[in-house]
């Protein structure tokens, strides 16, 4: 046998056993080492079930590129767009309090295309729920941390209502699994979605009718420490001494409370059976809000007070409405702390911000913990570093923004959930991003 025979015979001997091995391992080259391993079992178990395998097939494309969570031929998500976007959602979330779940969701379901891509695998596939739970909990670390970032730098400087926002989470926490859990079967909202949508336009149209000097006369309180505000600010005078001051409350039923429900979430979510204790935690930390009594502080002259139950109520309403619909809360926190608890947008970004840092907190420990859900860390990375950048510089220009146009801003993205939420539930599709 000459040399050339020789290699020719070799050659195929390699393609030959390359095509064995592929034959082999029945769909192996649909997972790449870089992979994480809950994903490579999604994909598994994906395969062996001839309802999905088809799709599974069809979307992966083996040696292709590995794009999100090592996904060969997965969308690529690019860090410097993750980075700028997160900057936006920082901003706008620690400047008037809401919509950084939304925006955040704009940006890996949509600028990345994420969300298209998981329902590509069909409803039930293991991949497409590893995927769909990856996305909600990125969102949520951005929210988390912008959450953490916005309430530390409001609370320096005096424009966070510690005690309302805590209350708030109070009933938003427990409120998030209970409802749902004594009505799973029983009642879906996501059904009425778009009726949803409608009501956030009232909420919007609401808040227009505060901003015109009619709606401002019945919030004095709020409108006189607004105008001192924007006058210091204007002035450049020190407001350190002004800020918020607690001259009534209890603090310590109040921690207690916010200890006990947050071990009713965990346990809901990380121990099997036994559900009773949970629901006796969440009951016990309620009843001890009810212990804290009524809580009064002053921002610039101006005096507020409010009872800790009223809060603690509208958390579990908001948190109701939130998890019905699978939206996060932002946006409904805005309207109660400016209509129902009567603060200036000054004091309502860094309040909210604390309320929802206590739900995100909840949410991503019993995900990952709970569920095992793995995130993409390069990208989440990168737009942490945004989200950063983001939620240092929202809390320091909202300042010079005047009260009355927070509230436009604020109107304005009201107005775009509206118009998603109506044209989703009514034509099926929404016509605006997320689509």
């Amino acid at each position: 046998m000459n040399k050339s025979k020789l290699f020719i015979a070799t050659a195929l001997l390699i393609v030959l056993s390359f095509v064995t091995v592929a034959l082999a391992q029945t769909g192996g080259d649909l997972t790449t080492p870089d992979m994480p391993q809950k994903m490579q079992d999604a994909i598994q178990k994906s395969l062996a079930d001839e309802t999905h395998a088809a799709n599974t097939r069809k979307v992966i494309t083996p040696g292709a590129e590995p794009g999100f969570l090592g996904i060969p031929g997965a969308p690529q998500t690019g860090l410097i767009i993750g980075l700028l976007w997160a900057v936006w959602v920082g901003w706008i979330f620690s400047t008037v309090g809401a919509f950084g779940g939304i925006m955040a969701g704009v940006g890996h379901i949509t600028i990345f295309g994420l969300a298209d891509y998981a329902k590509a695998f069909g409803k039930g596939n293991p991949v497409n729920n590893l995927l769909t739970d990856s996305i909600r909990v990125s969102n949520q670390w951005l929210v988390g941390l912008s959450g953490c970032i916005s309430s530390f730098n409001y609370y320096r400087m005096g424009r966070l209502v510690a005690p309302l926002g805590v209350c708030l989470a109070i009933g938003g926490v427990g409120g998030s699994w209970l409802v749902p859990e004594l009505t799973a079967g029983k009642i879906s909202l996501k059904a009425y979605i778009g009726y949803f949508g409608i009501i956030v336009f009232i909420l919007g149209c609401f808040l227009i009718y505060e901003v015109t000097p009619k709606g401002a006369a019945r919030k004095k309180e709020a409108k006189a420490a607004a105008q001192a505000f924007e006058k210091a600010i204007r002035e450049k005078t020190d407001t350190s001494d002004q800020g918020v001051k607690i001259i009534e409350g209890r603090y310590t039923f109040m921690w207690i409370a916010v200890a006990v429900v947050v071990a009713s979430a965990l346990w809901i979510n990380l121990i099997p059976g036994a559900k009773w204790v949970a629901y006796i935690l969440v009951l016990i930390g309620w009843a001890l809000t009810l212990l804290v009594g009524e809580i009064r502080f002053t921002f610039f002259g101006q005096e507020f007070s409010f009872k800790a139950w009223i809060p603690m109520v509208g958390g579990i309403a908001i948190a109701a409405i939130a998890s019905f619909l699978g939206v996060g809360g932002g946006f409904l926190y805005v309207p109660f702390l400016t209509s129902v608890a009567g603060l200036p947008m000054f004091l309502v970004a860094g309040t909210s911000a604390l309320c929802v840092l206590v739900g995100m907190v909840v949410s991503i420990f019993s995900y990952m913990v709970g569920k095992g859900v793995v995130i993409a860390w390069g990208l989440i990375g990168a737009e942490l570093i945004g989200i950063f950048i983001g939620s240092m510089i929202g809390p320091r220009t909202s300042k010079y923004i005047p009260d009355k146009f927070l509230k436009i801003i604020f109107i304005v993205l009201a107005f775009y959930v509206g118009l998603r939420y109506t044209t989703k539930g009514f034509l099926g599709y929404s016509i605006v991003p997320p689509f």
